[in-house]
């Protein structure tokens, strides 16, 4: 039997409204949030149905995924752990070592790479050291610090960005616009090369279509009185239609899931801006499940396995793939 193994993680989200309190003092690093936030968070996940669709969403990425690896002649368990609810990150790890995993690809569902994603290695690291601590034989982790021009991960964007587009009579004078969660500035000024890989997955997305004129922006910065990448995607929609651009599509290029920053900072946030000044806005679908996007995953992860490092791996940028 293997001992190898995948570990998806992801942010994670609210299954119900009565989960929000506890979720935002987490990401809050265990400060309560004040009533107002609180209750502007809890209006945003009602106007989306109550909650949060990741954990389940993530749950179908998981089992795709261990269908995908098998299928290819790799039979081995795939884990998903979360960063702000359960199932934890670092009780998933501690499962692992349970389990006799030897050595396991740890995959942060987020492409790009960013400072934030420290959060998902500590997290590792502190269900090894209970692993240890228990006495369990802790298994070896394979960082992927990177994906985010993993080429079936571009091609498939670049197939739900067609779809949005083909939406509109005359494609071909539809504004594209790529979209990703912002940072605060302060984060890029120390060096992050997160705004680096967004722009080069959006490239690389854009070159796939066949489109040269197109806008990238951020968007859901958080509330933390210090100043975010911009532009903003809801000024950036007001920009475009004081140029006259009346049909617009946004792929959200830094996300790999719906949830709230796509359901409502897109869907209904967005659109009603786009709705305001006379745009006509269209959503590419999000990758989820799709089959070519665990195609994508598949690949990074049988790559990892492979270089058989045990500190990190960058995954994509095959030979003769430009960045």
């Amino acid at each position: 039997m293997s001992r190898d193994a995948v570990l998806l993680m992801a942010y994670g989200g609210p299954r119900s409204l009565d989960e929000v309190e506890a979720y935002y003092t987490d990401i809050r690093r265990g400060v309560t949030p004040p009533p107002q936030l609180l209750e502007e968070l809890l209006e945003r996940y009602r106007a989306i149905g109550g909650a949060s669709p990741l954990s389940g969403i993530v749950e179908r990425q998981r089992a795709a995924l261990a269908a995908a690896l098998a299928g290819r002649g790799r039979a081995i368990p795939v884990y998903a752990g979360m960063r702000h609810i359960a199932p934890r990150i670092a009780t998933v790890v501690e499962g692992m070592a349970l389990d006799g995993i030897e050595r396991f690809v740890a995959i942060a569902l987020a492409p790009q790479r960013s400072s934030n994603g420290a959060g998902y290695r500590r997290a590792v690291e502190a269900g090894l050291a209970a692993a240890g601590a228990r006495g369990d034989a802790a298994p070896t982790p394979i960082f992927v610090e990177s994906w985010h021009d993993e080429p079936r991960f571009i091609d498939a964007l670049a197939r739900a960005t067609r779809e949005a587009l083909g939406r509109f009579e005359m494609p071909a004078v539809v504004r594209l616009v790529f979209t990703a969660h912002s940072l605060p500035v302060r984060v890029v000024a120390e060096g992050d090369r997160y705004p680096d890989e967004i722009a080069a997955t959006a490239r690389l997305v854009a070159d796939r279509v066949g489109i040269t004129d197109y806008e990238q922006c951020f968007q859901s910065a958080g509330r933390t009185g210090e100043a975010w990448l911009g532009p903003d995607l809801r000024d950036e929609i007001r920009r475009l239609a004081a140029d006259g651009v009346r049909e617009v599509v946004v792929s959200p290029v830094g996300f790999v899931a719906e949830h709230l920053e796509v359901l409502y900072d897109i869907d209904i946030e967005a659109r009603a801006v786009a709705d305001e000044v006379g745009i006509r806005l269209e959503r590419a679908p999000s990758m989820n499940d799709d089959p070519a996007f665990i195609s994508a995953l598949a690949d990074v992860a049988t790559r990892a396995l492979g270089a058989g490092t045990a500190t990190a791996v960058r995954a994509g940028t095959p030979a003769g793939v430009g960045r």
